[in-house]
């Protein structure tokens, strides 16, 4: 039996503490992963480090531990950056979503962050999910990233339909650097 959501996103824990270029890029990941499709042009940016100590500035993201380059961000931090990414892809703005941030308290912002990624959470991303003992006899999606590269997927998986493998795929070229291969 798998793991709920939550125990799924907690594992991600595990990789704190990150910087601000650690962060972005972990909450990334797991947005483009679940196949959230933004909804306008902010939404579709990824975090930087910049866009990191900005959402802190102005309230978004609790300070980190530590200033500049030696800053340290956790858990919570990592669940704060989610929800800001979900709800911006969702077309809300940093003044409404800043509002509901601070109205979330305790477990209920990770309910909400573990809910919206269940998907990209279920497939086991950061291997978290111990493959099925009979795994060598499962089916298998394989989708072609690059020249050399591509990735396979228990069609079992969350992450086996069409939408979840197109955003793995584009997360993937996106890693790379190469959004141009088609």
């Amino acid at each position: 039996m798998s793991d709920s959501p939550v125990a799924l996103l907690r594992a991600h824990a595990r990789h704190a503490p990150w910087n601000a270029r650690g962060l972005a890029s972990h909450a990334t990941a797991l947005v483009d992963a679940a196949g959230m499709r933004p909804t306008n042009t902010s939404a579709r940016a990824t975090p930087s480090a910049r866009a990191i100590r900005f959402y802190v500035a102005n309230g978004l993201l609790d300070h980190p531990e530590g200033k500049g380059t030696a800053a340290t961000y956790h858990y919570k931090h990592l669940l704060q950056l989610l929800a800001i990414k979900i709800r911006q892809r969702e077309g809300q703005t940093l003044d409404v979503i800043k509002q509901e941030i601070a109205g979330i308290h305790g477990d209920q912002l990770e309910k909400r962050v573990a809910a919206s990624l269940a998907p990209a959470l279920g497939a086991g991303l950061g291997g978290t999910n111990a493959p099925a003992d009979d795994a060598s006899d499962a089916a298998w999606r394989r989708i072609g990233v690059a020249d050399g590269i591509e990735l396979h997927v228990r069609s079992d998986s969350p992450a086996a339909t069409d939408g979840a493998l197109v955003a793995l795929r584009e997360a993937v070229r996106a890693a790379l650097g190469r959004e141009d291969i088609r």
